[in-house]
């Protein structure tokens, strides 16, 4: 039996001792699921929320809205499904791909990469070039490279052998980056946190609140589209909700990463949920805010908070539909975001559950219209 097959062996006895929340987040950071293309995540999804949901609608671009309850305030909570990826661009006559890339990648984290184009024939494991070492000149060693320079590498010679795996210009191109449990259990590596971990958190809210019973509040939760090429699901799914008030869930930036400037950062694995004072697309609603740090601090739930600059969410949407609406955006501390492998701590995730679990139980009709109100 081969290394390779043991591990995979391992993995899976392990994982199989494991809850259910471990199980749910390998599902979604395994699935592709670049924008635009969710549609393996947005099965996934629909698949979960189905038994707690009072009712499942689609918006025109592919969003999911699950309901639960049929009175009051109606709340809005989000997370987009889809992730980083890119599209094929051009078949070159001798078989290399060039991919337009959909989202905000770093340039740095490109080459030699592993990737699955979803061709008409199926999935289609690629790699990213990178020039060999031995011949790269010394002036070119530490310099980046871009990535109009970069090409997919599908082990095709022609663009004839490209075609007849099944690739054509417009195929989605996702990264492959394996979920892994490190550090005893405590925190993940995957690709895709930004921000299927969002939609787990979706998920563990609605079980429990189903498994709770009654809750003051319609609560519509969103599972958009197209996040990562400009907040289009949220625009649309906002449109169909027509929210009083919303609540979104994102991957918040980690500092405790040697190098990382405290000025542009700051969260720490571990410390607990975080929210955003400031983004660079959105102002969060100031008495939304207090009552969230209020309903932490009475809940004992431990709230780091954040400013980042050049950083873009589906609140920013959200709080321009229906006339204006009170948003704030609620982050998971992860490290190594718009690359192939990211880190989360298991404990930040459950602690944002309970936050969210107790958000949504002390909204009620009057907090949510003081909340709304501006009169002075």
């Amino acid at each position: 039996m081969s290394r390779l097959l043991l591990s995979v062996l391992a993995l899976s006895l392990f994982l199989s001792a494991q809850d259910g929340v471990t199980l749910l987040l390998q599902r979604l950071t395994d699935a592709p699921g670049p924008s635009g293309f969710e549609e393996p995540v947005r099965k996934i999804m629909v698949a979960e929320m189905q038994p707690y949901a009072a009712g499942i609608r689609y918006d025109g671009l592919g969003s999911v809205i699950a309901r639960q309850g049929t009175a009051g305030p109606r709340i809005m909570i989000d997370a987009h499904m889809d992730e980083l990826g890119g599209m094929i661009r051009r078949i070159r006559p001798d078989g290399f791909l060039s991919m337009q890339m959909l989202g905000g990648w770093l340039d740095q984290a490109l080459p030699d990469q592993r990737w699955v184009i979803i061709g008409s024939k199926g999935p289609v494991p690629a790699v990213t070039t990178i020039w060999d070492a031995h011949i790269t000149p010394a002036e070119e060693r530490a310099r980046v490279i871009p990535r109009e320079a970069i090409f997919l590498d599908a082990g095709a010679r022609t663009a004839a052998e490209a075609r007849a795996l099944g690739i054509e210009p417009g195929d989605p191109v996702a990264p492959v980056s394996p979920f892994e449990i490190m550090a005893g259990g405590r925190r993940y590596v995957a690709k895709a946190w930004d921000d299927r971990v969002g939609c787990a958190v979706m998920i563990e809210m609605m079980r429990r609140l189903a498994a709770a019973g009654s809750h003051p509040n319609q609560l519509f939760y969103a599972a958009t589209v197209q996040e990562e090429i400009g907040l289009r699901g949220a625009q649309t799914a906002s449109e169909v909700i027509r929210p009083d008030l919303g609540l979104a869930l994102e991957v918040g930036i980690a500092k405790d990463v040697p190098g990382t400037d405290p000025e542009r950062a700051q969260e720490v694995l571990g410390g607990g949920p975080g929210l955003f004072l400031y983004d660079t697309s959105e102002l969060p609603n100031r008495k939304l805010a207090a009552f969230v740090r209020q309903v932490a601090a009475e809940s004992h739930i431990p709230l780091q908070t954040d400013l980042v600059a050049g950083y873009g969410d589906d609140s920013a949407e959200i709080q321009k539909s229906n006339g204006g609406v009170p948003t704030v955006n609620l982050v998971i501390p992860t490290r190594y975001t718009h690359a192939h492998n990211g880190m989360i701590s298991r404990a930040d995730f459950d602690r944002m559950v309970d936050l969210m679990v107790a958000l949504v139980e002390r909204l009620d009709a009057p907090t949510v219209a003081r909340i709304r109100s501006f009169a002075p």
